[in-house]
């Protein structure tokens, strides 16, 4: 099947480019000494996963219980679920999971929560493998780090159905701060307190096999912190417009890893000033300040126009839009974006070599 064949609206994956992210990931925390279990939250794709494992990666993160759920049913282990699973509901269903994938670890921050999962992993005699959430700035979960988190961390180890493996700190405030000195300065800072427990951690005789954290924007910087043992770097494999421009340690564009994955659409309407494509809100993500981008397409930008459409305005009056032409895009966010579709188009070069199901799509029970 030729590229020019597939239906638009569609989300298309260079495989190309995309296996070369991840050589350059995983080449990359080799030499720093380190391991990757990349967030799946960024494409919600088991065949994306098993690839970065095949790569390198020990597993993959999920970001909720759903997430993992698709992941330990389509055969991935090494799961690690970033937020904490609270309802009884869904703790009943991670022990399920943990029944099937046994490797599967979990992050707490409460010790109602720690005792809840505790009572729970032992009526289901099942281990739950645990690491203590740090509250690194980020302002979202996590507790306080220090002595609240060693505190949390001994009651971890005193439940006999769990068993405590140590901590994440993701400082999600720091993946986008521009430019890469002044992104490494404000990582450096919200990781320090996570640093610090670890070594608390390691005083009181807990365990801190793993410390887990870092994004795409900080992956270059994170390594270089002593105590962390793992990324959770997600985006890279795939990249989008935001990462893009927040910059490298060689200049104002992060360039270390290509952008892999862009949404085709079809002009469908043609007038004097503009064009409309049929690829809308349902198409792109909508999250962030500028849209998305055209690929190797001058003379047009996009801008919303509903749930269906998008308006080109014609900047270059001499090589305006035709009706049928079709014009590749740059979404803004990759993680969003991803959730918008059932399926991913593997394209190499011209050919379509395949499709890849998006099957956590939606998965944020």
């Amino acid at each position: 099947m030729h590229r020019d064949e597939i239906p638009t609206p569609a989300l298309l994956l260079d495989v190309d480019r995309f296996e070369r992210n991840l050589a350059r990931m995983a080449a990359h925390v080799r030499k720093a000494g380190k391991n990757l279990r990349p967030h799946a939250k960024t494409h919600r794709c088991p065949e994306i996963a098993k690839r970065q494992i095949a790569a390198g990666a020990l597993g993959v993160a999920c970001a909720k219980l759903g997430e993992a759920e698709v992941m330990a049913a389509a055969g991935v282990r090494g799961l690690l679920i970033t937020t904490e699973v609270v309802p009884p509901a869904s703790i009943r269903r991670l022990m399920k999971l943990i029944g099937d994938a046994p490797d599967t670890m979990l992050v707490v921050d409460h010790p109602d929560n720690v005792r809840a999962l505790g009572r729970a992993a032992a009526e289901a005699g099942v281990t739950l493998n645990v690491l203590v959430d740090i509250h690194v700035g980020a302002r979202r979960t996590g507790v306080e780090p220090g002595a609240p988190a060693v505190a949390l961390g001994r009651l971890v180890a005193e439940q006999r159905a769990l068993r405590l493996r140590g901590l994440q700190g993701y400082a999600g405030q720091c993946a986008h701060v521009m430019g890469w000195t002044e992104r490494g300065d404000a990582s450096r800072r919200a990781m320090a307190p996570l640093m610090e427990t670890r070594t608390q951690f390691e005083k009181a005789g807990l365990p801190v096999e793993i410390v887990a954290g870092g994004s795409t924007g900080t992956y270059d910087i994170d390594v270089e912190l002593p105590g962390l043992t793992e990324l959770q770097s997600g985006s890279y494999c795939v990249m989008d417009l935001d990462y893009r421009q927040v910059g490298g340690r060689a200049g104002s564009a992060l360039t270390d890893f290509e952008m892999a994955i862009t949404v085709v659409a079809t002009v469908v309407s043609v007038a004097a000033d503009r064009a409309m494509v049929d690829a809308g809100l349902k198409a792109f993500s909508t999250d962030k300040p500028f849209p998305p981008e055209a690929v190797e397409r001058p003379g047009v930008t996009y801008g919303f126009a509903g749930d269906e459409h998008g308006r080109l305005t014609i900047t270059d009056p001499s090589r305006p839009p035709g009706l049928g032409e079709r014009i590749e895009f740059f979404p803004p966010h990759c993680d969003p974006t991803f959730n918008l579709y059932d399926r991913v188009w593997v394209v190499k070069g011209a050919d379509v070599i395949g499709t890849w199901e998006i099957a956590a799509r939606g998965r944020s029970d």
